[in-house]
């Protein structure tokens, strides 16, 4: 299941964002994803510590959508799956990982 939550700029990202649990989806000016993260149970400030550290780290960054989860590693691991099915690799900005298998119906 893909994200359906709405982009926000990283700006609006920092002014809404909390320290909750979660994972998040970093996007291009051309709304492509290159990365993905998540803020665990070790994450500083949670979500709104890792969005901007990512946001900082991938300067290219220019828009960000998260879902609150408290199963952030299972649904972090089934979003680069999804990536992989889609586009043949992870996105651009993340490492290597060893994934499942995942063959999603559709985009959407």
């Amino acid at each position: 299941m893909r994200i359906n939550k709405p982009w926000m700029t990283l700006q609006q990202a920092q002014q809404t964002l909390q320290g909750h649990m979660g994972i998040f989806q970093l996007a291009d000016t051309l709304g492509e994803v290159i990365f993905i993260g998540y803020a665990g149970g070790r994450s500083q400030f949670g979500l709104k510590g890792e969005v901007a550290a990512a946001a900082k780290q991938h300067t290219d960054a220019v828009s960000v959508r998260v879902e609150i989860t408290t199963a952030y590693l299972s649904r972090f691991k089934e979003l680069m799956m999804i990536h992989v099915a889609d586009h043949g690799s992870v996105p651009k900005l993340n490492p290597p990982i060893k994934l499942g298998r995942l063959s999603p119906v559709g985009p959407g």
